[in-house]
């Protein structure tokens, strides 16, 4: 049966509204091995052939081929991990939010993962150029056994430019459910113009990030704390600000930087840290990250 999510009164994807793209992707156990068992897609949002560089573990590029997200633009894309499967999902590249004149772009995530599935939700960074008008949502249902990791990073303007983000708007919302309860929200609103933002939560710095794990485990936090106390120690205040907070089964890092490329090292050292307490082997990077 076809996801009902998929219904669209239009023939053509694009129209004076913009690309209206829609993925649904389905991951299950079939002989032993992770399996993309179900794909649905409309207008340009796919997904390459399936990687398993890690024995059974199900690795899955997710595609945008315009390069970038405008005004009038909406993604939305749908993940579900059955029961006992275990998928990572990544990009190939930042996701490009450009300038829009009156237009919100729109992208919105639901990841569902069931007992004993583990997803591990990790897209490369978001870039909002001057004068984009963005609205974010993601909603992770995670099932009482359910494993998942996932981080998110935000990029304010093109600081290799020398570029901010000093007009446009961004609105954001990420929900996070564990067995039916609501265990995270987080609403985020920013004008371009805002300077107290900037000034005060951002602290100047160009990117913010967040890291999200499933975690109950006290051992496994107090290691993550370790490594960031190392962690700081190789950057200045000025390229790095890091921190992590124990929830009610859920750990968030939270991180402040200039640069994607000291978030994404950071973070896939916490990544490959709880990854070999989970199974006692270091991890397998995307080669993806590497080109």
């Amino acid at each position: 049966m076809s996801d009902p999510s998929f219904i669209i009164d239009n023939d053509n994807p694009f129209s004076h509204r913009g690309w209206q793209a829609k993925l649904s992707l389905g991951f299950a156990v079939k002989n032993n091995k992770t399996v993309l068992a179900h794909r649905q897609q409309y207008g340009p949002l796919a997904v390459q052939r399936p990687f398993y560089p890690e024995k059974n573990i199900c690795h899955t590029y997710l595609l945008h081929p315009p390069g970038g997200v405008v005004g009038g633009d909406t993604l939305t894309i749908h993940t579900n991990v059955d029961n006992y499967a275990h998928a990572l999902v990544t990009t190939p590249g930042a996701t490009k939010f450009y300038r829009s004149a009156e237009q919100w772009a729109e992208q919105t995530q639901c990841l569902t993962v069931s007992d004993g599935g583990i997803l591990e939700w990790l897209p490369q960074e978001n870039i909002f150029f001057n004068d984009a008008k963005v609205k974010l949502n993601s909603t992770i249902i995670l099932a009482e056994t359910a494993r998942f990791m996932g981080w998110e990073m935000h990029c304010f303007g093109r600081p290799a430019l020398n570029e901010g983000f000093d007009n446009g708007s961004l609105m954001g919302k990420t929900e996070i459910q564990i067995a039916g309860e609501k265990i995270l929200i987080e609403r985020l609103a920013l004008e371009g113009e805002d300077c107290p933002f900037y000034i005060n939560g951002l602290r100047g710095f160009s990117l913010s990030s967040s890291l999200y794990i499933t975690n109950k485990d006290p051992i496994v936090f107090e290691m993550v704390q370790v490594l960031l106390n190392n962690i700081c120690k190789k950057y200045h205040l000025f390229d790095l600000v890091i921190g992590v907070t124990q929830l009610e089964g859920l750990m968030v890092i939270r991180a402040l930087a200039n640069w994607s490329e000291t978030i994404l090292s950071v973070f896939v050292e916490i990544w490959q840290l709880v990854r070999q307490q989970w199974f006692h082997e270091i991890p397998a990077k995307p080669r993806i990250w590497a080109t």
